[in-house]
């Protein structure tokens, strides 16, 4: 069969441009902050968020404190399936700094470690046909014929060797890129985040115990979304790019301003917490309850109830729905 070569087409707007320069600004900060006292506590917590984040995008309900437990050995009400999707992306995500960004037999490793009791065989390209379907039931996206998946696996990993585009930009064109092709017949979208994160790893060690899928599941809509707009521009990636980027400076940016919010707030208080929410949405009003979680190394429960303090107190009220509005505070 005459090999078909499989071209990212994408341009890389003023938008994007500009979410580079802002994330190389924030990954200074962000270094800050990890390399700090709390960093080992947070770098736990950010791999549970990680896993949380990435398998609740597929609709596994296990909390943090339940992910927790799972891998802690203890016993939790859950199906086995949401079980062993929570102990796969933890073998996946543990191995994450040992895979060759840029090798497709480490991919096939990491879908392996992913998809281990999920899928008849692991770790091996499909050999069916598959396709995306919306709410109702409906194919909305018909991905390439299996026999032309190695093929054009091998020729996207060789445009990721080959372009001098940044690795900010390669990472977000290989996540469309892989979820278009659709290479395996099940954990697609689980494994073409973290090979996401790889290969930002890969640039900068610091995205490796960045939690980027649990801020993606707390905008899930969004991220759907931007990837069908891609079809909607003549197939260029540019609004899945923006998405990504946004995504990938939100949280970066949540954490270095939760380091400044503690500064800030180190003054005697009976609540710590509430007074770097409030610096925190004071900075960045449109932040998510889970984005506040992921920022502060605080539970989304915890969130729920500071910020139920908060209104009750009438230090900040919502303006507009949970996805799209914003917070006022007094």
């Amino acid at each position: 069969m005459k090999k078909i070569e499989y071209i990212p087409k994408f341009t890389v707007s003023g938008k994007a441009m500009r979410l580079i320069m802002e994330i190389a600004a924030a990954l200074e900060r962000y270094k800050i902050v990890m390399e700090g006292p709390d960093g080992v506590r947070l770098r736990k917590l950010n791999h549970i968020r990680t896993i949380r984040g990435t398998t609740a995008i597929e609709g596994n309900t296990l909390t943090e404190e339940q992910i927790t437990a799972v891998l802690a050995g203890k016993r939790v009400a859950a199906t086995r399936r949401e079980i062993d999707e929570v102990k796969g992306a933890h073998r996946a995500y543990a191995k994450i700094e040992s895979f060759n960004a840029y090798s497709v037999k480490d991919l096939l490793k990491a879908h392996a470690l992913m998809t281990k009791g999920l899928v008849e065989r692991p770790g091996e390209f499909r050999k069916c046909a598959v396709g995306v379907m919306n709410g109702a039931g409906e194919v909305v996206h018909l991905a390439p014929r299996f026999e032309l998946v190695p093929g054009l696996m091998d020729d996207l990993f060789a445009w990721l060797a080959d372009s001098d585009e940044p690795v900010l930009i390669k990472s977000c064109v290989f996540h469309w890129c892989f979820e278009d092709i659709h290479p395996f017949p099940d954990g697609n979208g689980r494994t073409g985040r973290l090979w996401q994160t790889v290969l930002l790893g890969s640039w900068n060690p610091l995205f490796y115990g960045a939690p980027i899928e649990n801020i993606v599941w707390a905008h899930q809509s969004e991220y759907y979304a931007a990837i069908r707009a891609v079809e909607e521009h003549d197939m260029d990636i540019a609004p899945f790019i923006e998405f990504m980027l946004d995504k990938i400076l939100r949280t970066l940016k949540a954490k270095g301003e939760a380091y400044e919010a503690g500064e800030e707030s180190r003054v005697k208080s009976r609540d710590k917490s509430r007074d770097k929410v409030l610096c925190l949405l004071r900075k960045q009003p449109d932040l998510t309850q889970a984005e506040l979680a992921n920022a502060l190394g605080l539970t989304v429960k915890a969130i729920e109830k500071i910020v139920r303090q908060l209104r009750d107190a009438n230090l900040i009220k919502r303006e507009g729905g949970k996805k799209f509005g914003r917070w006022i505070v007094a």
